[in-house]
């Protein structure tokens, strides 16, 4: 649109009608982007820890972070302040890195000018369509973390005797703290005042406290020369932090005046290109006194610092000050030099100076690059993949002209390239892409950055761009699946696979390594250059039969790419292991008369091998008339019932030979313990047999041990514990003897009155169980002086056998109770009336075989002492042989 004047068109309207449409059809159109560049600011204590957050750029600047291709962050230059952070890429978290953020260190004028400490980051945001320029601005804060410091330990202070009451004395090395505001030094006071000082702080314009000691009563220094204590400076921190210092004051002699400056406070200006050895300012001090009083002397206080002493010179006799070094970027901005008047005996007057430095841009312009593609010597490399408008570098122009003289930055070479001016910000030039780049066609570019002034003055900067060709193949593999079989106990670095994979990429990027998966043993090894697979040790099937993990082929483009194969690995079986029992020996108990082919017990083995090497056959070496083995589930058994007192122990050894070949095998011994059951009755030894018998005189005295029942049991434990009673008697007096149930022993209770044969029916039992078993013998005893007819007692014992045959065997079935006197001997009366006759008879013949009788008598007592000594209790060892010869030896007696 046009504005219309008249009849013709104003040459104004042609001229916005022009601009309009170059706005729409200039290229300058794509800056329109740049409009989105801000600045952020951030506020963080000192001393925080590293991976403290500062600040999200990405939601404080309301990126969409989901975007595709995703938003990056990027610091394009490492600029001293960068070190104190770490910039996250992908969300633009700003982090506080490893080197500990010191205010005072990072910003030493800041205490000074009372200034906040600033750290100041440029951001880039990429791609190119997000591109923004971020300026980022850290205010660091200050926190508590100095004590104050004087500048000396010890102060001293010299004051005159005749020093007035409440005089006061500035104490010139006051404490500083670089701390700012509350954190700095807050008040002085004494540990020990000895009651003649007192301390008072003051503040002067520029906010220091300056101690001042008061002299609260008169000073005698013939009395006292001098006062030692320490002075302390506390801060306001919580909680606070204190520095100390030993104040000695002197107690001296003084004039009546002291110097004095005309000003106490001087304001100096100072230029950086101010030339060394000009004059900044001369103080100036008077005494009234005369003489050698009122030399007047100038110094610094021991409050300025070297680096300013050395900086500007004072003249100690005229108090000239002047500029003695050279103003440059590391020389500071403000300096505040206090100066003491010095007089013979006097206090010295104090005086501050304070300069700032205005320091002056010089030299010729100069073009700072600051590279957004990667970048060495000048030289940037680019990935041909780049999209269009891509951001190669950043060109600050310093030192422009001051007078507001425009200068010009052009771009020469040729390429799809351009260099514009960021329009945000003064001075900055974007130089970026305006196609993409094709490595195929040119693999390079050589471009010049000239700068221009009015002047005429031309500065080049040289930029050479690379074409990088890209990594767009991953290595193949001829096989996906390698399968290979290998015997255990293989030797050591055995040769088990060779791997082949090719990249169809060009130079390094097509060489390819092979690597193992992070799931491979360590005892596989791969060679990273021709793919051969060995492994380092013997493998043992029986450990592990199947190994498998993936391996790499990796080439050596960046980024690299890569492919995966998994390698399946079989062990095959070999026989390298011979059977073994679970046990190193068995034992097994078993009651004696086991039915036969009953189970005794099992003896497990096993094979670590597979298929017939793990197949195991049992075996018998000795015994094998008696025993069998199951070969399939190793139980042993008996052939016939065992008899354990034919043989209570057999020792047998059992072999296991696998099916190998060779065939292995080992060996296990097995007891086999029969244990007792009560089958067997008690056998009687002594006396032989029930018609035997025993001549007892009817003389012998009651407790008198007459015979013994001597029996034995083939069983053991409590199966062969033998116990004795007697069940029947016949003849005689009744409870004439009795038996001792342990040991057999018969003995006689009573007095014998009755003459004639004695019956004893003894019954043998063990202790067996369920039922113990039984004996009977019956035990014959002739009470008379002698045997007088053999016939007849022989026809009494035959009568009283045949009687015990035809009676029921008192041994069969459970005894339940023990016969009483009168069962016993139902045939008394008639034994009486025999008796009583042989009585009479022998009174008949008494006297005519008296001499015989004699000589009968004494054989008959030898007879007896020799049957005493025959019967002694016999031993029972349970050997069946040694029972056999006892029943000799009692059978000869």
């Amino acid at each position: 649109m046009f504005n219309k004047t008249g009849p013709g068109i104003s040459s104004r309207g042609v001229l916005w009608g022009l601009c309009i449409l170059v706005l729409y059809t200039s290229p300058l159109s794509c800056f329109a982007h740049f409009s989105q560049a801000k600045e952020l600011v951030y506020k963080i204590k000192e001393g925080l820890p590293s991976g403290t957050l500062i600040g999200s750029m990405g939601s404080d600047l309301h990126l969409d972070l989901s975007l595709d291709p995703h938003v990056l962050f990027s610091l394009p230059q490492k600029k001293p302040s960068d070190q104190y952070v770490t910039l996250n890429s992908t969300t633009g978290q700003l982090f506080t890195s490893g080197n500990e953020i010191d205010r005072e260190t990072l910003c030493p004028d800041a205490s000074e000018y009372n200034q906040g400490c600033v750290l100041s980051l440029d951001v880039f945001v990429l791609p190119q369509q997000y591109f923004q320029l971020v300026k980022v601005k850290i205010l660091v804060e200050d926190v508590n973390d100095n004590r104050p410091r004087f500048p000396t330990g010890e102060i001293r202070v010299s004051i005159p005797e005749n020093t007035q009451v409440n005089t006061r004395f500035t104490v010139e090395q006051s404490a500083t703290d670089p701390d700012l505001g509350f954190h700095g030094v807050q008040t002085y006071w004494l540990v020990n005042d000895f009651g003649v000082f007192t301390l008072d702080v003051e503040e002067n314009e520029g906010g220091e406290l300056t101690p001042f000691l008061i002299v609260t009563d008169e000073l005698d220094r013939e009395r006292q020369e001098e006062y030692v204590t320490d002075i302390i400076a506390e801060d306001g921190g919580l909680p606070p932090l204190l520095g100390t210092a030993t104040l000695r004051i002197i107690i001296t002699d003084v004039n009546d005046n002291c110097p004095q400056f005309t000003e106490s406070q001087v304001n100096v200006t100072l230029y950086g290109n101010t030339t060394k050895g000009e004059q900044l300012s001369r103080l100036h001090a008077f005494d009234p006194d005369q003489g050698a009083n009122a030399v007047i002397s100038y110094a610094y206080s021991d409050r300025v610092p070297g680096e300013a002493r050395a900086l500007f010179h004072l003249d100690r006799i005229t108090g000239v000050i002047k500029l003695s070094g050279q103003i440059n970027t590391a020389t500071g901005k403000f300096y505040k030099l206090t100066v003491l008047a010095n007089g013979p005996g006097c206090i010295p007057a104090v005086a501050m100076v304070t300069v700032h430095v205005i320091r002056v841009a010089s030299g010729p312009p100069v073009i700072m690059p600051r590279y957004i593609a990667a970048e060495k010597d000048g030289v940037v490399t680019m990935k041909e993949s780049e999209p269009p408008f891509s951001p190669i570098a950043f060109f600050t122009v310093k030192n422009t002209d001051q007078r507001g003289q425009r200068t010009e930055c052009l771009l020469e070479g040729s390429g799809p390239f351009r260099l514009s001016p960021y329009k945000v910000f003064k001075n900055e030039y974007l130089l970026e892409t305006t196609e993409p780049l094709d490595y195929e066609q040119r693999q390079d570019y050589e471009l010049t950055v000239v700068l221009r002034n009015p002047r005429g003055l031309i500065i080049k900067t040289f930029i050479k761009i690379l074409v990088q060709d890209e990594n767009d193949n991953a290595p193949v593999f001829k096989q996906s699946l390698c399968e290979v079989s290998v015997e255990e106990n293989n030797p050591p670095n055995s040769f088990l696979a060779q791997l082949q994979a090719t990249d169809q990429d060009s130079e390094a990027r097509g060489e390819v390594i092979y690597l193992l998966g992070s799931d491979a043993p360590s005892i596989f090894l791969l060679d990273r250059l021709t793919g051969v697979l060995t492994v380092s040790t013997s493998l043992d099937r029986e450990e592990k039969q199947t190994y498998r993990f993936m391996v790499r082929a990796v080439d050596r483009g960046t980024p690299r790419r890569e492919s995966i194969a998994t390698v399946v690995i079989t062990v095959l079986d070999r026989n390298d292991n011979s059977p073994r029992f679970i046990n190193k020996d068995f034992t097994f108990f078993v009651p004696e008369n086991f039915p036969g082919f009953g189970e005794i017990g099992v003896l497990s083995v096993t094979d670590a091998d597979a298929g017939e090497n793990g197949w195991v056959a049992l075996s018998i070496l000795n015994g094998s008339d008696i025993f069998v083995i199951d070969t399939g589930r190793g139980a042993l058994r008996a052939r016939t019932p065992l008899d354990r007192e034919q043989q209570g122990t057999y020792y047998l050894w059992i072999e296991a030979v696998d099916g190998g070949e060779p065939s292995l095998s080992c060996l296990t011994m097995v007891t086999v313990l029969l244990l007792d059951v009560n089958d067997n009755p008690p056998i009687v030894l002594f006396p032989q047999s029930n018609q035997s018998y025993m001549l007892v005189l009817p003389s012998t005295l009651p407790g008198t041990s007459i015979t013994e029942v001597y029996a034995v049991d083939k069983d053991t434990g409590m199966n062969a514990v033998i116990a004795y009673s007697i069940i029947k008697r016949k003849g005689g007096e009744p409870g004439s003897f009795d038996i001792d149930p342990d040991t057999g022993n018969i003995t006689l209770k009573r007095e014998l009155s009755d003459r004639g044969l004695y019956s004893l029916l003894v019954k043998v039992s063990d202790h067996g169980q369920p039922e113990p078993l039984h004996s009977t013998v019956l035990v014959n005893l002739f009470v008379n002086e002698t045997v007088s007819n053999e016939s007849y007692i022989q026809s009494l014992l035959t009568g009283e056998a045949e009687t015990q045959m035809e009676e029921k065997p008192w041994y069969v079935g459970k005894l339940t109770e023990r016969p009483g006197r009168e069962d016993v001997f139902p045939c008394q009366p008639l034994l009486i009336a025999l008796s009583v006759t042989c009585l009479g008879l022998f009174c008949i013949v008494v006297t005519l075989t008296a001499y015989i009788c004699c000589k009968k008598l004494k054989k008959w007592k030898k007879h007896q002492m020799k049957r005493l000594e025959v019967e002694m209790p016999l031993k029972m060892n349970g050997d069946l042989q040694d029972v056999d010869r006892k029943r000799m030896e009692i059978s000869n007696i």
